[in-house]
């Protein structure tokens, strides 16, 4: 159908070519030393850091003119790389992190920084500003969608928000689609691989009139699962991608011109399982821990060895994404500058199924949290300039109403699983009290149905001034007001399987350990409301053509919020001073130096920084208040510091070749109140902060956690590359024979919020070559991925009941394929 629509298009296409295309209008020229004469479109191909043109600072500059440390990949990168979606992006940035356990459980972090690895709750903000074509997207899981039509994406490491609508603290990723063109213009591609990988692409772009250009895109991808469940005989984890995009350009005068652009996004895997990796022992008596657990079922997993890729998940399996959006970007020469409006809603449908017992045995039979989302933003900006000195003003509002139909089901394996074997029921008259555990009507049915609300604004004026001083130094300061509205409520109502309500407080033994199991609690309408103000100054130094320095100091803010996921409940009583989360506040220092050396044919770039957090975001414990559970507030204090090395070199149109590292040292440099990791837990009441007790009769509630890493950050991180090629004449047509290669290493890094010995992650690096033959309009190429099978876990993740279980995502295996595209 979609090989069908595209023939069809491409042929009225060269049609209304012949008979109605006005003449093409000439080239738009860049204005960035060493590029003169080059198109738009070729500068944005070049992997030469000087050549890239950026518009992270709200206009069109060279790259290594912005005192901002900023990666750039372009489209060609895009294309020959398969970095068809955020997750593949972070393999070419080695200070990019991606992790998902499924799509709303997703975080993007710059410096190990953004949302705490595993921490989803819709009451706080993303660290991490998710842009596509100027429009924020609130939470990482809207921006799961697979790139289509896109020019490049552009990643600013540290704290925005004096030139970006929402204030983010770690950065932001910017990614700009191509726009709409007065020539008419098509694409395809089409891409097979092993694990029945396909993926098919297409767009066509052309004039209506001479004041009017549209573009139209489409992407199609599938891949086979790459985890076999024996219990359901289907591959889980699979791909399952549907997208389109559409844009009208008006350029209504030689000052104005509108930009109307639409997209839909359909995602509906079987996904996503988290399987088998090991067993921790923990502070449980042995008879509660995950051993002698699945003995008393007789049950086994089917492989003990995660890499055999098999499960037996007894649940169902889904995530079915749906998002979209349409936004009307206005801009306006008016003066000196260039007034622009953004005007945006955007929506996400999120369905999904899990198995959050992590087994095949019934003892959670249905978990899910289906939420709806809608968002509607209005970005208004003017950008600048004067004699000596440009600027950048500007207005958001942001609105979002988020709500979450959450249901979680016990299963008649959940009382062997989950009640103590010492409990008797002793409501039974006489002497021989039946133990509880033993009976599976206790605990078989139990329903908790959640209903979750946020209504979310926020609304900020900011600016940013860059002061020419003289021709070698500016100074660059910046502020930002703003205002959150945040209000929310969470309502769980328990059930037994009778459909019976479980009390709060009192009733009987079995109503004590249904509560236990699952906790009925509710409050309504809570509110954090908060102003704050914001800043950053930045001094740059610009000797000569071919070097800046600079050096940044900001002094800002994440958003409080509210926990949405519950708070600890006492006597029956939800403990609605924990609903609210305090707002990080965040001190960042950065130096930097951007350099083109050897005729512009090399660039080096060094930056250093040293980023400080008071009240950081994340789950904790309170021994006197979170005896059953966590919740998410405040950590006293942390510190991530390092070193980024940029380094290109590209001495010929014939080979080219990259480096990029990074060297991360981070801890937590006070947190006192931190939940215990798994080898600490579950063994008694104590409250000894950071004594680990004997197993089966204490533990600690809390642990000081105080000097050890933060969870998803590795120490050392690399990315490298290179491309060689070579002319070649095929069928008459001249074009060139490339081989290129592109990897990522990064070191041991731990999957746990509280550091446990049973989820640190291995170093590993993956490899990815391709060979291939390019023209001027078509390109041909093979390409394998983890080329030599390299054996990783995106996570681990420790299992709810402090059993010792721990299951986790291995990566994908090697993967391999031939793409074909062909311009037109």
């Amino acid at each position: 159908m979609l090989a069908h629509t595209l023939s069809a298009l491409l042929a009225s296409t060269a049609i209304a070519q012949t008979s109605q295309e006005p003449p093409a209008p000439p080239p738009i020229t860049v204005t960035v030393p060493g590029t003169e004469g080059r198109s738009e479109e070729d500068v944005q191909r070049s992997s030469v850091a000087a050549d890239i043109i950026v518009t992270a600072r709200r206009r069109a500059e060279a790259a290594q003119d912005v005192p901002i440390a900023i990666s750039v990949v372009g489209v060609k990168e895009l294309d020959t790389t398969g970095s068809f979606n955020v997750q593949r992006l972070q393999q070419l940035q080695p200070t990019l992190q991606f992790y998902s356990s499924n799509p709303r459980n997703s975080s993007v972090n710059i410096r190990g920084l953004g949302a705490p690895l595993g921490l989803t709750n819709d009451g706080i903000d993303q660290g991490v500003g998710v842009y596509i074509d100027q429009v924020y997207f609130s939470r990482v899981a809207v921006a799961t969608l697979d790139f289509l039509d896109v020019q490049q994406v552009e990643t600013l490491r540290g704290p925005q928000g004096t030139l970006y609508g929402k204030n983010t603290v770690a950065g932001a990723i910017n990614i700009t689609s191509k726009a709409p063109s007065f020539s008419y213009e098509g694409r395809a591609e089409v891409t097979v691989g092993n694990l029945e990988f396909k993926q098919a692409k297409a767009s066509v772009s052309g004039p209506i009139s001479d004041k009017v250009a549209v573009r139209i895109g489409a992407s199609v991808t599938s891949r086979r699962g790459t985890i076999y469940n024996v219990a359901s005989g289907n591959y889980v984890n699979a791909q399952d991608n549907i997208g389109l995009r559409g844009a009208i350009l008006w350029k209504a005068s030689d000052s104005l011109k509108v930009t109307l652009s639409g997209d839909y996004n359909r995602q509906n895997p079987e996904c996503c399982a988290q399987i088998y990796v090991r067993y921790g022992p923990t502070q449980r008596v042995d008879t509660r821990q995950y051993p002698k657990l699945t003995a008393q079922f007789g049950y086994a997993v089917p492989s003990t060895n995660p890499f055999d890729r098999l499960t037996d998940l007894d649940a169902d399996l889904n995530a079915r994404n749906i998002l979209g959006g349409a936004s009307l970007r206005a801009e306006l020469e008016l003066g000196s500058g260039t007034l622009t409006s953004v005007t945006a809603w955007r929506f996400w449908d999120w369905l999904p199924a899990n198995d959050r017992d992590f087994t095949g045995l019934p003892i959670t039979t249905l978990s899910q949290n289906p939420t709806k989302q809608d968002q509607y933003t209005q970005e208004l900006r003017y950008a600048g300039e004067g004699n000596g000195f440009d600027y950048v003003v500007g207005a958001f509002a942001f609105y979002q109403d988020i709500h979450t139909t959450g249901t979680q089901r016990q299963g008649s394996a959940a009382s062997r699983w989950l009640i103590s074997p010492t409990v008797r029921d002793t409501s039974v008259p006489g002497p021989d009290k039946p133990l509880l555990y033993l009976d599976p009507t206790v605990l078989d049915g139990l329903n908790a149905s959640n209903d979750i609300r946020l209504k979310n604004f926020s609304g900020a004026v900011f600016g940013k001034l860059n002061w020419k001083v003289t021709d070698e130094i500016t100074l660059s300061p910046g502020v930002r007001l703003n205002y959150d509205d945040k209000v929310g409520s969470y309502v769980s109502i328990v059930r037994d399987g009778q459909g019976n309500l479980v009390p709060a407080t009192g009733g009987t033994p079995r109503q004590i350990e249904q509560r236990t199991a699952l906790t009925p609690q509710a409050f309504k309408d809570e509110a954090y409301r908060a102003w704050n103000f914001s800043y950053d100054f930045t001094a740059s130094y610009k000797p000569s053509r071919d070097l800046l320095l600079y050096a940044t100091y900001a002094h800002t803010f994440k958003s409080g919020g509210l926990n949405l996921n519950g708070v600890p409940v006492v006597a029956g009583v939800a403990q609605t001073q924990f609903a609210q989360v305090k707002p990080e506040k965040v001190d960042h220092f950065e130096i930097g130096l951007k350099s083109q050396f050897w005729d512009r044919k090399a660039t080096l770039n060094l930056t250093g920084f040293w980023t400080s957090i008071k009240d950081y975001q994340a789950l904790v414990n309170d021994g006197a208040n979170a005896t059953l559970r966590g919740y998410l507030a405040n950590a006293d204090k942390v510190r991530v510091r390092g070193i980024e090395a940029d380094f290109s070199i590209r001495p010929s149109e014939r080979f080219s070749l990259y480096v990029n590292g990074a060297f991360t040292d981070h801890e937590y440099s006070k947190f006192t109140n931190a939940p215990c990791p798994p080898e600490l837990s579950g063994g008694g009441s104590g409250a000894v902060i950071g004594n680990p007790g004997v197993p089966g009769t204490n533990s600690p509630l809390v642990c000081n956690i105080s000097g050890q890493w933060l969870p998803g950050i590795s120490k050392w991180a690399f990315s490298f590359g290179g491309e060689y090629n070579v002319p070649a004449t095929i069928l008459g047509k001249d074009g060139e024979v490339y081989l290129g290669a592109d990897a990522n290493r990064r070191s041991k890094f731990s999957s746990n919020a509280s550091r446990s010995i049973y989820t640190d992650i291995n170093g590993y690096t993956l490899a990815n070559f391709r060979l291939g033959y390019r023209t001027d309009d078509f390109n041909i190429f093979g390409w394998v991925r983890n080329a030599f099978d390299a054996k990783y876990f995106e996570l681990l993740a420790t299992t709810p009941g402090n059993t010792g279980l721990i299951s986790g995502n291995p990566g994908d295996p090697q993967t391999y394929g031939l793409t074909l595209s062909a311009s037109f």
